[in-house]
């Protein structure tokens, strides 16, 4: 495993991190779960990711329970707080009443006394900024957060959250946002900004929820049992994906992966690892066997060549479509 900084901050994650968003409390059964942390621990990854809304916060429970009788200054523990995690009015959304009663049933969960990492899952534009960044302030000067960091926020988002965070004294030092072969908004804005500040990505679907790794083919139906074929796995956001134009481009890089020593799934890890302000690329896995295959893409180098012929292949989207609303299934 290789480690980077997470921006331009002294703490270090494993270039893959684990995620668990629709895998821990919905999709496998806890005793599959518990392994694949095992295995991700064994490949020398370090760094995990939740959210409180994950499975209802029962993602949380597990990944707490899994990670319980480890060395906690050896790990890195991130969590996210913004979209509901109960019926109340105000049981959603950055207002310092959700915040601060989330940081604490987040640790409650996770049972630890701190994070490492604590993210606003999305923008809330019904709750000043200034509100939101104050109560970050006061989770991390309380010592139940180390640094902070923010999710699908927009360039100039980050870039106003980052002044406050500078007038309060505290660490914003993070994006979480979608990036793969085929989804390169963030590449415009987000990361010359963030370069420019000292923000780093930890960036999830690298795989594009597996239609990278090339399971799914065109004119045939999903593989049984597979994200597209489950509603409580993302079928939903991974719906546009599932084009038999974009399907048999997908097709079109086997080669170049074999040419590269790496499987589908380590080449579209290995890619976005190649961008130098990505921190670390999330995986999930509902088996030991996808975290092994996963963490070999560490430390891969793509020659300039492999990556000019990617991008011959594939017609990735670079813009955001502001008609499309966001469905609850995406929420990583």
């Amino acid at each position: 495993m290789e480690f980077r900084h997470l921006g331009r901050s002294g703490l270090m994650v494993s270039e893959i991190s684990y995620g668990n968003w629709i895998t821990h409390g919905s999709q496998v059964e806890e005793d599959a779960a518990f392994a694949c942390v095992r295995a991700a621990l064994d490949c020398g990854i370090t760094t995990f990711d939740t959210a409180d809304v994950y499975a209802g916060t029962r993602a949380e429970d597990v990944l707490g329970r899994a990670l319980e009788h480890e060395r906690r200054e050896g790990l890195e523990i991130f969590t996210k707080v913004y979209w509901p995690t109960g019926p109340g009015r105000n049981d959603r959304g950055l207002s310092r009443k959700h915040i601060m009663e989330s940081i604490n049933g987040s640790l409650r969960r996770l049972r630890t006394d701190y994070v490492d990492l604590y993210q606003a899952h999305r923008y809330d534009y019904s709750t000043p900024l200034e509100e939101t960044m104050e109560a970050f302030a006061d989770v991390v000067h309380s010592g139940k957060a180390l640094y902070i960091g923010v999710s699908e926020w927009k360039a100039s988002q980050i870039r106003e959250a980052h002044q406050l965070a500078r007038e309060l004294r505290i660490p914003l030092v993070s994006n979480q946002p979608q990036y793969s072969m085929l989804w390169r908004v963030i590449e415009t804005e987000v990361v010359p900004t963030s370069e420019e500040l000292g923000v780093g990505q930890i960036v999830w679907s690298p795989m594009a929820q597996g239609v990278l790794s090339g399971k799914y083919l065109p004119g045939q139906p999903p593989p049984a049992g597979s994200r597209a074929t489950d509603e409580k796995s993302g079928a939903g956001f991974i719906a546009k994906w599932l084009t038999d134009e974009v399907l048999t481009r997908v097709q079109r890089l086997k080669p170049l992966a074999e040419q590269a020593g790496l499987s589908m799934a380590q080449l579209s890890v290995a890619w976005v690892l190649q961008n130098p302000n990505v921190s670390s690329a999330i995986v999930g896995a509902s088996r030991p066997e996808q975290v092994r295959d996963n963490v070999k893409a560490a430390g891969v180098k793509l020659d300039a060549e492999l990556l000019k012929a990617i991008d011959e292949i594939v017609e990735p989207i670079t813009e955001r479509d502001p008609a499309k609303t966001e469905s609850p299934a995406a929420r990583p």
